[in-house]
């Protein structure tokens, strides 16, 4: 290190070889010197980290339950009103998010400890249940209905979205289709790399669409184009994919006068605060009305009617103006965060089916995010896709920590991961029995 900084020294002028420069002229003070080298010395420490095997692994882990813990808080702020000016009982929403946490906590647990191949075992079966309960949902006695889209089906006194479910297993099955084809060197020839994929992701996206939910079906096609571009997709068929996806969209939203509308309002609101574009525009306040720091957890007064969907859609407004700049880029650093680490897992892991599925569900919960963020703040139109983790939600939030459970796992098969896990001893859980003393250590 001292080596280092002697040349450093050198090539700036100054005296090497413990030269006398009392001025403190010509090159770097001792003062500096010592800037330098404590500068460096953070440079490699914070590069040695970023090294690691399992820094995915809990940079992963550590994300998710930040964001896991402010969209219970937030939830808990906003749900009373909602709930009571729908006739419900006060934080019902909230104890159906904290179900869903609940129940989802273990289950990414043991997605996080399954194998890659209990995925690829489940890619078929899964998609034919969200095929299944998307036809469910157009069924006027079967499906439930709010604000004129079909997303839902009860299942006892809960309501399920099966959209929520068609993300996982689009990444699934694309996944696993895409690394059969490539291990019997199929795909040279590009017919293989859009069939079967093309025709399945349209199927799940018109479904999608049948049930008026334009935010999912882009999810589901971002989904799809994050597979062709991780497979080395040529790029004239790459560049026509996003094109044909591109005018797909346009048509579905010009098609549509609810949707038309939202994208007119996008462009040029009307009616006031209080008018049609009610929502945007009181989201615009909300976030604005927080400052640097925020008016204080729970005391936000845009949830109070003024900014319809503040639980679910809307919920990162009341972010803003209750946790202020400072919370929001809070957000949307871990969500960043998130994306650093799960692109870091797609190019470390040796597995093609691994490689795919990390980047695609990467692409689907940032994504999601952004065009989350993006309505909200007014750069992009309304859309209605949850904040990941954050909006209120049972099937949104059980389907995407399951999803996390699994980049969790691949990053567990990063190169030398399964070395460091076997240093660290065993997992938490026997840990803490073992603290508790319901078993003996091992050592």
């Amino acid at each position: 290190m001292v080596e280092r900084v002697v040349d450093a020294r050198a090539g700036l002028g100054g005296p090497a070889n413990g030269a006398a420069d009392p001025a403190g002229e010509g090159g770097l003070t001792g003062l500096g010197s010592s800037s330098v080298t404590a500068a460096w010395d953070r440079l490699t420490t914070w590069r040695a980290l970023l090294d690691r095997p399992l820094t995915s692994y809990y940079l992963i882990i550590g994300i998710t339950g930040l964001l896991l813990g402010l969209g219970l808080v937030m939830v808990l702020s906003t749900s009373s009103v909602q709930d009571l000016a729908e006739g419900l009982p006060p934080y019902s929403d909230f104890k159906k998010q904290l179900l869903g946490a609940l129940i989802g906590l273990p289950v990414m647990y043991l997605a996080a400890r399954s194998s890659p191949r209990l995925f690829r075992a489940a890619a078929y079966p899964l998609l034919g249940v969200s095929i299944v309960g998307l036809g469910l949902t157009l069924i006027p006695s079967v499906g439930r209905s709010a604000y004129g889209a079909s997303r839902w089906i009860a299942v006892g006194p809960l309501q399920l979205q099966p959209s929520e479910f068609a993300k996982l297993a689009l990444v699934l099955w694309g996944a696993d289709l895409l690394a059969r084809k490539e291990r019997l060197r199929q795909l040279e020839d590009w017919r293989h790399l859009l069939i079967p994929l093309l025709p399945g992701a349209g199927l799940l996206s018109m479904l999608v669409m049948a049930g008026d939910d334009l935010g999912t079906t882009f999810v589901l096609l971002v989904i799809f184009i994050t597979l062709l571009w991780v497979i080395g997709t040529p790029g004239r068929i790459f560049g026509g994919m996003l094109a044909l996806m591109a005018l797909v969209m346009v048509l579905l939203a010009v098609t549509s006068s609810y949707r038309l509308k939202r994208l007119t309002g996008f462009v040029n609101p009307v009616g006031g605060p209080m008018g049609p574009d009610m929502q945007g525009i009181q989201g615009k306040y909300a976030v604005g009305s927080g400052g640097l720091f925020g008016v204080g957890l729970g005391a936000s007064g845009e949830k109070w009617g003024y900014v319809p969907e503040s639980t679910s859609d809307f919920i990162f407004a009341i972010i803003g103006e209750e946790l202020g700049l400072v919370g929001t880029l809070c957000v949307c650093l871990l969500y960043g965060g998130l994306a650093f680490a799960g692109l870091r897992v797609a190019r470390r892991v040796q597995d093609t089916f691994s490689r795919l599925g990390a980047a695609a569900i990467t692409a689907w919960i940032v994504m999601q995010a952004v065009v989350n963020i993006g309505a909200v703040i007014g750069v992009l139109p309304i859309t209605g896709v949850p904040l990941p983790l954050v909006s209120a939600g049972l099937s949104s939030l059980l389907v995407t920590m399951v999803a996390l459970g699994m980049l969790m796992s691949f990053a567990r098969r990063e190169p030398g991961a399964r070395e460091a896990l076997a240093a660290r001893g065993p997992a938490l859980p026997l840990r803490l029995l073992s603290w508790l003393g319901l078993t003996q250590r091992s050592d």
